[in-house]
């Protein structure tokens, strides 16, 4: 709830900052002074989101710098929690002092669908698990016996640099997310120390006095009180309380549960109205009263009373449900992708370690001696292990995911998981809410049609009549009603009458109308407005008037406009028709041009409307989505089943009438036929549907319940929110894709010129330069995750034979490169080499350029590198050479056979000109290796090799699984007692109601 005075525009963001008036002020006038007031003095403004302000920010207590297991350490489990009974004996005057919060909280936890934060200390250490850096480990093990202290060192250096880097990056990216999550945040109305404040919903605690008033989200589970007008009733809510003192808490839970059934149970009249259809289905607002309880997210239709939190967020009905459709900590698809890269890799360093040891044995090498030397078994070992397995492969995959995570929260996407990055990149069906993402959400009244015989201005009165009078949070249809009188001055003074509401009934799916009883000059009338139909059944007009008014509705309809008609009756007199108000919310200025681009991008945008079938056609009319819009009944109802409701629904442009089990069944079919699909959603009812699709969107405005469901949660409305991010992804995959690629190549390469020059000359790169070697490849790709990347204009997927294929091929072109380098050193003057230099620096070098610039040819070329990318490779490139140049490590050289004819320096320098030359082989191989890439990039069957097809069907399936949805198991007992089961069709709703 906002600070008193202001006013919680949903629609166009602060109206209090755009009016310039006080609702305080209007609080103290009579409710149609107000009204007027109101009418005259708004001025429209761009919608915004409401964000939370900064100040409210809750300071969280630091952890012991010196006690690293304490950092962001998990809260108490309150599973088994039970809120004290004294807890919620509260008095509504004063309600919780200050002291008492803080003490309520830590036991109960944040009024908050989080999940919890992580230990920070163990999630480091998970940066040393997998069985990757378990070989890493091994590794660091071996050198240890070898006693290769450097190898040592350097081993354990490159495991805490993936690591260290990785968890920074990760922490980082996640702490730009959560600043966005403020952004969303409910707030609630409290009494706190004997004041009304507003705060936080999420700092709610069991025992807060509430005020829940007409047009709010409950912002926690209560039980009401008393109403917000009659305080003095908190003594009848005591006394309720002390009768039921002797109830067990098994009873009080079942007396609660079988008083919302039972109306005759309460007594006097209800406190307030709940639309609870988004837990329960129920299409009618729910009457509560005294001591019934009140539940989390669900909206508040009619009333103002007060309440007591019984249960925080996690604890409450909602909380208990989102907590089952809730993501599991495992990472799905993308760990299995990992973990089948590495497995390979594993199996294939095995697989040459065998290999060199068998060379081994036919060149007479020892197992471990001579010491520290390179030529013996397990030193072999030590560095086909440290070149076969590359460490950084998880971390700088997920540290990408987690920096892509960052750049789409730039972008008001709020990544809840970073797996739903991968998903995003392969959506190839968006179901799309209209309205906010396609339409502006901003409702505007056309020309209206006025009944024959009857006035514009007496019509438009009896509209704002018939609406919420409640100016802090009117609902869109109602705000748009009033406002519209803006524009009628003489309706305006209508409303000055001296009008008085004795009862006002909201807007419900059943009877389709919100009607009010007013009186002025002893005058009862009872205003009606909803929808056209439900108005003409209440009247009993001539045929021909009922004609033109369903003609008028119909042409309203195929305009793309939504119809209120507006009724009158005065005192027992029958209802006279007064016309229609034609609605209409314009879709966004780029919805269309976006619809487009998403087609080019390979996604098929499907529109999901509540409105009639009319009006969903004239808005895909506008948007040029198509005109195959049917109503969602035809799909459920209609008599389709198996292949043909599958094709329906496949070639639909989009449905109308859609409640949320249909958007259930659209997706289910979407993935049966082999699509990815995302689908957007706002409401708790929503959720099922949100955690079937492979990316689940909640959009601007969702429920809390609803974006605790969702894979991602956007800020921002429109299409082109959801495009973008969907580019984003493409992008981040990319970049993944483009280093894996890379680093299997860099493992294929060592590997087969290492085993291949072991077993063929006896001789390998020092275990010491290798080392360097695997150290400087992480060191240069760190900055991946920052690269520039092109996105691809069809949705992407894995394709691991492609990637594979590819990477062998790139591994052997290099491979080959370095064995023309070791060919041209066996010439009498040494081939490359100038004046002077060393066969392992020389080969050092030449690797380590090769390899390094190796990601600018797996990246592509459509985009231009990023500084931080270059920089890394640079920054590495100009540490390879000084090794080169002044031998560090170089050691005493590899007894090889056949022997080099040239006199090696024994302190392993090589001269600047030899330096050079390496450069521009280097430069030459990368070249070839990158003419090869494109080549192969370009060959059709290689191109699409790997990806799933995306349009598949099993006729027979589809039509047995059609068929068995149409039986039911029918039970019966004979004569004899003896129960008997068999198959029947499913007695229709027809059936059911008889």
């Amino acid at each position: 709830m906002p600070e008193k005075g202001t006013h919680p525009d949903l629609e166009n963001g602060d109206a209090n900052k755009e009016v310039g008036f006080d609702t305080e002020q209007l609080e103290k006038l009579d409710e149609y002074a107000a009204l007027v007031r109101y009418i005259s003095t708004y001025r429209d403004g761009r919608r915004k989101s409401v964000v939370s302000a900064p100040d409210d920010e809750v300071v969280e207590k630091k952890s012991k710098w010196w006690a690293p297991w304490t950092w962001f350490t998990k809260k108490e489990d309150a599973a088994d929690f039970i809120v004290p009974d004294d807890w919620i004996e509260t008095d509504i005057h004063k309600g919780l002092s200050s002291g008492e919060i803080e003490g309520r909280r830590r036991r109960a936890g944040w009024n908050e669908l989080t999940t919890e934060k992580e230990n920070m200390f163990i999630k480091f250490l998970t940066y040393f698990t997998g069985p990757i850096l378990y070989v890493m480990e091994l590794a660091v093990l071996l050198a240890a016996g070898l006693r290769e202290w450097i190898d040592f060192g350097v081993i354990i250096g490159i495991l805490m640099l993936n690591a260290t880097v990785g968890w920074y990056q990760e922490k980082q990216a996640a702490d730009v997310v959560a600043s966005l999550k403020g952004d969303i945040a409910m707030k609630a109305r409290v009494v706190r120390d004997g004041q009304e404040i507003d705060i936080k919903a999420r700092e709610l605690v069991p025992g807060d006095i509430i005020i829940v008033e007409e047009g709010s989200v409950i912002p926690a589970d209560a039980n009401l009180i008393c109403d917000y007008e009659n305080p003095e009733a908190f003594a009848a809510y005591q006394q309720m309380q002390r009768d039921h003192q002797d109830e067990t808490t098994k009873e009080k839970k079942d007396h609660d549960e079988d008083d919302e059934d039972d109306k005759d149970a309460h007594k006097g009249t209800s406190l307030v109205a709940a639309d609870q259809s988004a837990i329960t289905g129920e299409s009618l607002a729910v009457d509560k009263f005294m001591g019934d309880t009140v539940y989390y997210t669900t909206g508040c239709k009619r009333g103002k009373a007060f309440g007591v939190v019984t249960a925080s967020a996690r604890y409450s009905f909602v909380g208990r449900t989102a907590s089952l459709v809730q993501g599991a900590k495992d990472q799905g698809h993308f760990k299995a992708i990992m973990n089948s890269i590495g497995t390979a890799l594993l199996v294939v360093v095995v697989g040459w370690i065998l290999i060199a040891w068998i060379g081994g044995f036919y060149h007479h090498l020892k197992i471990a001696t001579p010491e520290g030397h390179s030529q013996n078994l397990l030193t072999y070992a030590l560095i086909l292990l440290v070149v076969g397995v590359p460490v950084g492969l998880p971390v700088v995959t997920t540290t990408t995911l987690a920096v892509g995570a960052a750049y789409l929260a730039k972008e008001k996407a709020i990544v809840q998981k970073l797996t739903a990055i991968e998903s995003l990149a392969g959506v190839d069906v968006l179901c799309s809410d209209k309205t906010g993402t396609l339409t502006a959400n901003q409702l505007s009244i056309r020309e209206p049609y006025v009944a024959e015989g009857e006035d514009v201005n007496w019509m438009l009165a009896v509209a704002a009549l018939a609406s919420s009078h409640n100016i802090k949070s009117l609902d869109p249809i109602d705000k748009v009603t009033v406002l519209t009188l803006k524009r009628y001055p003489k309706a305006r003074e209508i409303l000055e009458e001296g009008w008085k509401t004795e009862k006002f009934t909201p807007f419900d799916p059943v009877s389709k109308r919100i009607t009010s009883v007013c009186t002025c000059n002893g005058t009862r009338y009872t205003c009606a407005k909803g929808a056209p139909k439900a108005i003409l059944n209440l009247t009993n007009c001539s045929k021909e008037t009922s004609d033109h008014f369903k003609a008028k509705a119909t042409e309203f309809a195929r305009r793309g406009f939504r119809s209120l008609g507006v009724a009158v009756k005065k005192n027992d007199e029958d209802w006279i028709l007064l016309g229609m108000l034609p609605m209409f919310d314009p879709p966004r200025e780029d919805t269309a041009s976006t619809i487009a681009e998403a087609q080019t991008l390979g996604l098929s945008v499907k529109m999901l409307t509540g409105d009639a079938i009319a009006i969903a056609k004239e808005t895909c009319k506008m948007l040029a989505l198509g005109t195959k819009v049917y109503n969602s009944e035809r799909l459920l109802k209609g008599g389709l089943s198996g292949t043909t409701q599958h094709d329906l629904v496949e070639r639909a442009d989009g449905f109308a009438e859609v409640f949320p089990e249909h958007k259930y069944q659209v997706v289910e079919m979407f993935q049966q036929r082999g699509h990815l699909t995302a689908m957007t959603g706002d409401g708790v009812n929503d959720a099922p549907s949100l955690k079937k699709s492979d990316c689940g969107i909640a959009v601007e405005g969702a429920s809390e319940a609803a974006q605790a469901a969702a894979d991602i949660v956007f800020l921002a409305p429109g299409l082109s929110t959801i495009v973008s991010a969907i580019k984003i992804a493409r992008q981040i995959f990319q970049r993944m894709k483009a280093y894996i690629q890379y680093r299997i190549a860099l493992c294929l390469h060592l590997e087969i010129y290492l085993v291949t020059s072991m077993v063929i000359i006896n001789e390998t790169v020092r275990v010491d330069l290798i080392v360097f070697l695997a150290l400087f490849a992480d060191l240069a790709t760190i900055a991946v995750a920052y690269d520039n990347a092109h996105y691809e204009a069809r949705p992407v997927e894995w394709q691991l034979p492609k990637i594979w294929i590819i990477s062998i091929i790139l591994g052997i072109l290099l491979a080959l490169g370095t064995w023309v380098v070791r060919g041209a050193m066996y010439l009498p003057n040494g081939g490359i080499v100038e004046n002077y230099g060393s066969v392992q620096e020389i080969l050092f070098l030449e690797i380590s350029l090769t390899e390094n610039w190796l990601i600018f040819v797996t990246r592509g070329s459509k985009t231009w590198p990023s500084w931080q990318l270059v920089g890394a490779i640079f920054g590495v490139d100009v540490l390879s050479t000084l090794f080169c140049i002044f031998g560090w490590i170089s050691g005493a050289g590899e007894l090889d056979n056949p022997r080099d004819r040239w006199v090696q320096r024994q302190d392993g320098w090589t001269s600047v000109v030899t330096v050079v030359v390496i450069w521009c082989y280097s430069i030459g191989v990368t070249i070839v290796i990158a003419i090869v890439y494109y080549i192969l990039n370009r060959i059709p069957w290689l191109d699409n090799l790997g990806r799933a097809s995306r349009s598949r069907s099993d006729t027979n399936m589809e039509n047995i699984i059609g068929h068995l949805s149409k039986l039911a198991v029918e039970h019966e007992r004979d004569d004899h007692g003896v129960d008997r089961y068999h198959l029947a069709p499913k007695a229709t709703d027809a059936d059911e109601d008889d």
